[in-house]
């Protein structure tokens, strides 16, 4: 019987890692919550006498749960899973340990040319960096689904915060409603993206996706307004677009010079990534 693991890769099957777990799991029980040898040659012949070829490690843990609780060992089933959970935390922390690691000792690559602005073998720059670093284990681990982090790493999606403007939002305790039109929600964005970067380590991403639905606002708003003074539909129209064209323009404007202009609580320029569809 072959064992796979969660990364995937297949392994011998091994009855002695089996009796190896619970009876660590033993150790942490009074005698009376204990399997006996017996007990657990029991669960490991149980689990033998599936036939199977290949089976996955999460399945032999779930076995080993549900057959400690049959036999009533509800104490040890409970370490046991205990047990499971702390080696998977264990596992999941040796790649930030690796990353800390490897930052302090100035031994990586990715660390050292991460930002050209920034020497990353200045104590400042690496509490900076090990804030960085807490900051993602925290979330890939406790705070994202797991699939959701599965498909950011394969590159399907990226983690972002998400519509902010189309939901309204809260700064500085005040609830700013979502914007009417495009030049609106523009200076709140930048607003938005000032506030994120002096509260936090790193720097913002945003999509112009974001912002499109606000020109179709504006743009519906104008075309009300000459529909109101009686124009023909072709009118409407005309002017509607060039008023649209108009907004956008000043938006963009007043984008730039707010992004440009502003620093954060940090002293420093937003740091911004801008991302532009073809759509």
């Amino acid at each position: 019987m072959k064992i796979i693991k969660r990364d995937g890769h297949m392994v011998d099957y091994s009855p002695e890692k089996i009796e190896e777990a619970i009876l660590k799991a033993n150790k942490e029980v009074e005698d009376d919550e204990q399997a006996s040898g017996t007990q657990i040659k029991n669960i490991i012949k149980y689990i033998e006498g599936l036939g199977k070829k290949r089976i996955l490690v999460e399945d032999i843990q779930d076995i080993i749960e549900m057959k400690l609780m049959a036999i009533g060992k509800y104490a040890l089933a409970k370490k046991y899973i205990t047990y499971r959970y702390t080696r998977e935390l264990v596992r999941r922390s040796n790649t930030t340990d690796l990353a800390i690691k490897e930052l302090i000792d100035g031994e990586s690559e990715y660390w050292n040319t991460e930002n050209s602005n920034k020497n990353a073998k200045v104590v400042t720059t690496q509490r900076d960096y090990l804030a960085g670093i807490t900051s993602t284990d925290i979330t890939r681990r406790f705070l994202l689904p797991e699939d959701i982090v599965q498909a950011h790493d394969d590159g399907r999606i990226h983690f972002h915060d998400a519509d902010m403007l189309q939901n309204g939002t809260i700064m500085n305790g005040v609830m700013i409603e979502k914007p009417h039109k495009f030049l609106t929600a523009m200076t709140i964005a930048t607003q938005l993206i000032t506030a994120v970067n002096s509260s936090q380590y790193g720097g913002a991403t945003i999509t112009l996706t974001h912002l499109a639905p606000f020109v179709r606002d504006s743009y519906n708003k104008y075309l009300d307004k000459y529909k109101k003074r009686k124009c023909t539909p072709e009118d409407c129209e005309k002017f509607a677009k060039e008023d649209l064209k108009r907004e956008i323009v000043d938006g963009v404007q007043t984008f730039q010079y707010q992004i440009n202009s502003m620093t954060t609580t940090n002293g420093q320029a937003p740091f911004l990534s801008v991302c532009c569809n073809d759509y």
